[in-house]
């Protein structure tokens, strides 16, 4: 690695730490209802949402109550979602007169966005009306964050609260996610990033002359869709434009990811300066990491949070490292026919397919680990291009759970369940009932910690082993053997893991595909919050327990390698023998090794 590169991620980690404190700090602030001078503000307005929805604030949820009312919430906006797709031709906002979206391809979209997963298996510009992107897909983006950030809330009431029944309203949790923390800060990124060039704007698409002159027929046999932005003509081409600053904001911050354009974050529309891809990758990893203080803060004794946070980021930069070397070292079989991939400013070059020049490998590397270490999805380059290392790694961080940092509170919970496994298995070693934050953990949380578990590998693995063996599954993949393979194991991983990003290469847009990864997006959303809430319930029941010589402290060291032990040994156990038939296997392939 090059000194710029290393500049660039040290440059990239002292921002996201610094500033993950005090916006931490501030989170926490707003769920215990805290004194804030934002609150002076914004109360009128919280007060009068209450009002409007018939909500009691002051209505303490049980963990079934909360349930009931996330879910039933959630479905309505995804109805909405839903109908606005397959109605949009005849809804208003439509200057490009667009056409109503398939249902396959709608149930698919609404699903993926109320589960944080924004899995595109479309093309936005040519597909969803300025109506749908912003009342359908920008709204969701909102509600679907605050709904992760209200579940982890709810968990870390757990480990607060002693002998009560309830763990917070869920409504209050939404409202204040939303109102206090994801709007105040999307308008600033917004502000931010129209400055630098991201478009926003309601008008319709922009037709322009061209510098050079270009071949009607042959953009004819390239397309066979009747709304491409390029024209049949051979001098004008029409530029796809839009409210998009808004959405991008929204779509970092809450770790949704979907992109307005097809080409997501390598659009120069989207990401037009190394400032913006800068701010960009900042905003995905900006809440999960700062809500690890929001815990620390809340449970009464920051270290817990630092402990979290420096699992979550010895994982995370060991895996960068991995992806950026592997990246750097270039395709030893165009090193063997004689093709210098090293050549350039600095000699730094290397594997280069799929790459923005503007952004080169370690910003491409860099976003890619941070988009699937954060449930977020969003990409400023081809992953299905990366080396066979470099794309095992954004699998794996998928696999690993969506916790290394993961979605906004989702990545969070998810981390706090292995930290029960890490004291359970302690425990197991001393012959002592395990305890966390003053709560003994027991059989009861251990059967939901091995439900949020397997749940996920039952779905990733069986799905991908259904897609293979059936042929609408196998009929989408372009690239036949090792590749191909891992291509639908990593749609699998992306959709069950909420994560949205897609390895490319697979014609995911059929009923098959969409219809089986929305009911893997939805179980591998809810089929997770529902347990997590059922621990919360079961621990917030619980007296708290005073700490002994004999409990594990779990804000040392010591502590921080037995979560990521504990990580990576479940993560290895569950999808290595899978990855060995994809990425591994392509590895070897590739160094001539058989």
């Amino acid at each position: 690695m090059t000194e710029n590169g290393f500049l660039q991620i040290t440059l990239y980690l002292a921002c996201l730490l610094i500033l993950a404190k005090p916006l931490g700090v501030y989170m926490a602030y707003i769920y215990v209802n805290g004194p804030l001078f934002l609150r002076r503000w914004l109360l009128p307005i919280e007060s009068a949402l209450y009002r409007f929805s018939g909500v009691d604030p002051d209505q303490d949820m049980s963990w079934k109550d909360y349930a009931v009312a996330l879910l039933c919430f959630n479905v309505l906006g995804g109805g909405v979602v839903f109908l606005l797709q397959v109605l949009q031709a005849d809804l208003p906002m439509n200057p490009q007169e667009l056409a109503n979206v398939s249902l396959d391809s709608a149930f698919n979209t609404a699903i993926s966005f109320l589960t944080n997963t924004n899995w595109q298996a479309y093309s936005g510009e040519m597909t969803m009306s300025y109506l749908t992107q912003m009342v359908g897909l920008s709204v969701q983006n909102f509600l679907s964050a605050a709904t992760g950030m209200a579940v982890l809330v709810a968990l870390v009431r757990g480990f607060q609260r002693s002998h009560v029944g309830g763990i917070g309203n869920f409504w209050v949790d939404l409202t204040r996610g939303v109102l206090y923390i994801l709007l105040p800060l999307s308008f600033l990124l917004a502000i931010v990033l129209a400055g630098q060039g991201v478009v926003q704007t309601f008008q319709p698409y922009q037709t322009i002359t061209v510098l050079e002159s270009t071949n009607a027929d042959l953009l004819a046999k390239r397309s066979t869709v009747s709304s491409n932005p390029l024209s049949d003509s051979k001098t004008t081409q029409s530029l796809a434009v839009g409210p998009v600053a808004s959405q991008i904001a929204i779509k970092q911050l809450g770790t949704n990811g979907g992109g307005y354009f097809n080409a997501n974050s390598a659009h120069p529309f989207e990401n037009p300066t190394p400032l913006s891809n800068f701010l960009e990758m900042l905003a995905i990893l900006l809440i999960p990491a700062a809500l690890c203080h929001t815990f620390g803060t809340m449970v009464g004794d920051p270290r817990q949070g630092w402990a979290i946070l420096a699992a979550m980021t010895l994982i995370w930069v060991s895996l960068l490292f991995v992806t950026v070397q592997s990246e750097q070292a270039g395709n030893p079989g165009l090193t063997a026919i004689g093709i210098d991939q090293h050549s350039g400013i600095n000699h730094s070059g290397g594997n280069m397919e799929g790459k923005e020049t503007r952004f080169g490998i370690v910003n491409s590397a860099l976003w890619a680990t941070a988009t699937t270490a954060a449930s977020n999805g969003s990409v400023n380059s081809m992953h299905d291009s990366f080396t066979p290392l470099g794309g095992l790694v954004t699998m794996c961080l998928i696999q690993l759970g969506e916790v290394v940092f993961g979605g906004v509170g989702s990545g969070l919970y998810g981390m706090l369940i292995f930290a029960l496994v890490g004291v359970f298995v302690a425990g197991l070693m001393i012959g002592r009932t395990p305890e966390y934050l003053g709560k003994k953990i027991e059989a009861f949380e251990i059967k939901m910690v091995s439900v949020v578990i397997l749940v996920p590998a039952i779905l990733i693995l069986g799905g991908t082993a259904l897609a293979v063996m059936v042929e609408a599954g196998r009929s989408a993949v372009a690239n036949p053997g090792a590749h191909g393979f891992s291509e639908i194991l990593y749609a699998f991983s992306s959709a069950v893991g909420n994560n949205g990003s897609a390895f490319a290469g697979l014609s995911a847009n059929t009923p098959f595909y969409n219809y089986l990864l929305a009911a893997m997006m939805l179980i591998g959303r809810f089929g997770i919050i529902i347990p997590v809430l059922a621990i919360s319930g079961s621990l917030a029941a619980k007296k708290s327990v005073p700490t002994t010589v004999g409990t594990l402290p779990t804000d040392t060291p010591l502590f921080v390698f037995l979560l990521i032990g504990t990580v990576l040994i479940v993560g290895a156990l569950t999808f290595v023998p899978a990855l060995a038939l994809g990425p591994i296997v392509e590895y070897l392939t590739m160094h001539g090794i058989e």
